[in-house]
């Protein structure tokens, strides 16, 4: 199966490592940072969403307008936007981009950030409303006749759209999280499954659930597995551990200033959502897993997002991928601390390594497929000449005379 990879689309140049340097919405840095993705042979960006950040749908509107074949995941909270005014936005973006939108829908693991935007649902009653906002985004991007709905948190009654995704008969839909009504919800609904990079077996753990999920709900295909990671690479394994050890010195130093990733669970002691709780158990277990999974970053964040690290020469952390791809992951998610630098790094030393070595899987499994379907034919063949001359022969004396 083909490998992709997401980026990431930041409207700034800050991260946990460096301070912004400019506003929040920096234009020129927003569309310098989409260009070296789709020069550097890049699938698709986040758009990510926050309470306080720039709104991602224009944002993702002003570089696909710009660009010609870099993909959009943009990401979408349903308590923001009733979801036929939603479908719309991202029907219209879907045609700005010509066809080139994913929507990732966040139900919302944090319930200080949700409630900053009026958000006052339990965690289960928002897992409820996602499944039913994505039920009706679908039907408005399908229906071409006027229909009601009448749910739980939606009601509305003889509307149609006018304006339909360029992608048919729909773009697809990705979905995240790693809680068991997680993988319930996007098991059921999602196209795209999405997880934080955790160790293989943990990984594999997850996928498992997010099938049996999707079967649970009677579907006949199961989500594509999407996992994030934060690489860190450099020429040499000495240099790549130089540049973590760092990097976590500096996501501490950033934290010990108050930076904004550090507030995201409000002075609690553990963070709500169920993906960081596991990141930190993680860590607390130990500090590398497999070939190149290293934790303290995550620690240092206290579990924020994405932050678990691949660190190596761009081969270690490419065969680390390759792991991945091998349990079923075909969407690699990918952000440095330098946003743009590591892009154009990752796309130059790692893409290149791991896409070779997939379609050399590729073509190997391809073969073994070839081969055991030309050993069947063979089999079935000389059983039928074996019928053919059997025809039409005297019985044995012993069944003539039985």
């Amino acid at each position: 199966m083909p490998v992709e990879f997401l980026g990431i689309a930041a409207t700034n140049d800050g991260s946990e490592t460096t301070p912004r340097s400019g506003a929040a919405f920096d234009k020129e840095y927003t569309l310098r940072l989409a260009r070296a993705h789709e020069d550097h042979d890049w699938d698709r960006v986040l758009f990510a969403y926050g309470s306080g950040s720039p709104d991602p749908a224009p944002a993702a509107a002003y570089v696909a307008s710009r660009l010609d074949r870099l993909q959009t995941l943009l990401a979408h909270r349903p308590n923001v936007s009733y979801p036929t005014f939603a479908a719309k936005t991202f029907a219209t973006l879907d045609q700005i981009s010509e066809g080139r939108l994913t929507v990732h829908f966040i139900t919302g693991g944090d319930d200080h950030e949700q409630g900053r935007e009026g958000d006052t649902l339990t965690k289960d009653e928002r897992y409820a409303r996602t499944r039913e906002y994505i039920r009706i985004v679908k039907k408005v991007w399908t229906a071409r006749e006027p229909f009601d709905h009448e749910g739980e948190h939606y009601r509305f009654h003889d509307f149609v759209s006018d304006v339909f995704p360029v992608q048919q008969p729909r773009p697809n839909v990705s979905f995240g999280g790693s809680s068991p009504a997680a993988y319930t919800a996007g098991g059921a609904e999602a196209d795209v499954f999405c997880l934080w990079g955790e160790p293989l077996a943990q990984t594999a753990q997850q996928i498992a659930a997010v099938q049996a999920a999707a079967r649970a709900a009677g579907r006949t295909d199961v989500p594509r597995i999407q996992v994030a990671f934060r690489p860190i690479i450099a020429p040499t394994e000495e240099l790549a551990w130089e540049k973590a050890h760092r990097t976590v010195a500096a996501i501490k130093e950033r934290r010990a200033q108050g930076a904004a990733f550090t507030r995201r669970h409000h002075g609690q002691d553990r963070p709500q959502n169920t993906g960081s709780q596991r990141l930190i158990a993680i860590a607390e277990a130990g500090e590398r897993y497999d070939r190149a999974l290293w934790t303290p970053t995550a620690a240092a964040t206290g579990g924020a997002g994405n932050s678990n690290a691949l660190v190596g020469t761009p081969e270690t952390v490419a065969q680390a991928l390759l792991d991945y791809y091998d349990l079923g992951v075909d969407i690699l998610s990918a952000r440095g601390y330098d946003l743009l630098g590591d892009a154009i790094d990752f796309g130059r030393h790692v893409i290149p390594i791991v896409r070779e070595e997939v379609a050399k899987r590729d073509a190997e499994r391809a073969a073994e497929r070839g081969a055991e379907r030309d050993a069947r034919r063979a089999a079935d063949s000389d059983v039928g000449r074996d019928a053919e001359q059997t025809q039409g022969e005297p019985l044995p004396r012993a069944a003539v005379t039985g």
